[in-house]
């Protein structure tokens, strides 16, 4: 009965085009709360770090960006074994959908990386094992729109993109772990053991409030992105019809 309700709501495209309007709402509306909290928290009220200063604020935006980075990424790979496991349309959408807001992420991350290092170590820069696989994460989630994009069949676009994500996903646990194998410039884990945590609460939830504004901010724009694509590919259907009607 429960597996059924999932299929009707979510797993098929006409009940996740149908119940991705009612949330759309409700996610605007946390993203919009755990931003602002984050926001106002984390540049006007936590204190300054005592070894880095005010530039210490900057991982309110480079924390949530390579945090959801990866997730992203992760869940691309969940979504390729469901789409080559169970051939689900909605697995494949969503898969295809998150590429590129995921590598904007992942740009992100490196970029507001390199303005922290700037000050920090010195340099813009460094072939850092962390950085370097980072790096690498931006060239899978290009490689795999790219792929994408010079493949006009629709069920091997979505077969042979669901295969590179799953070989891709060996690079999280190197991003993840790369602070603790390597000697690296890179600091720690921060956050990675929330009973102690290496920062204080001050500083802390507001960085987790802003990690939850980027994850809604995410499920939105994946959302509508979604939509679209079901709108493209269910066009010839008569629930599509229907609806624009």
């Amino acid at each position: 009965m429960l597996l059924h309700w999932i299929n009707q709501k979510f797993l098929s495209p006409k009940g996740f085009y149908t119940t991705s309007r009612f949330l759309l709402p409700w996610l605007a509306t946390c993203f919009i709360a755990c931003f602002l909290y984050g926001l106002i928290d984390g540049l006007f009220i936590a204190p300054a770090d005592y070894q880095q200063g005010e530039g210490f604020r900057i991982i309110y935006v480079h924390v949530p960006s390579a945090f959801l980075a990866m997730l992203i990424y992760l869940g691309m790979a969940i979504a390729a074994m469901l789409t080559l496991v169970f051939r689900l349309k909605i697995a494949a959408i969503w898969m295809s959908c998150s590429a590129s807001i995921g590598a904007w992420f992942t740009f992100l991350a490196l970029v507001t990386g390199s303005i922290w290092g700037k000050p920090m170590w010195g340099t813009w820069w460094i072939w850092d094992a962390r950085l370097t696989s980072v790096l690498i994460l931006l060239f899978l989630y290009l490689g795999f729109i790219a792929l994408q994009s010079v493949i006009a069949n629709p069920s091997q676009r979505d077969k042979a993109g669901a295969i590179l994500a799953i070989l891709g996903v060996i690079n999280l646990p190197i991003i993840h772990y790369s602070v603790i194998w390597w000697n690296t410039l890179h600091q720690g884990p921060t956050i990675s053991q929330l009973a102690k945590p290496s920062i204080a609460p001050v500083m802390l939830y507001p960085l987790l409030s802003m990690i939850l504004a980027f994850f809604f901010f995410y499920l939105i724009i994946l959302f509508l992105r979604m939509r679209n694509q079901i709108l493209l590919r269910e066009f010839k259907t008569q629930w599509i019809k229907e609806t624009l009607s």
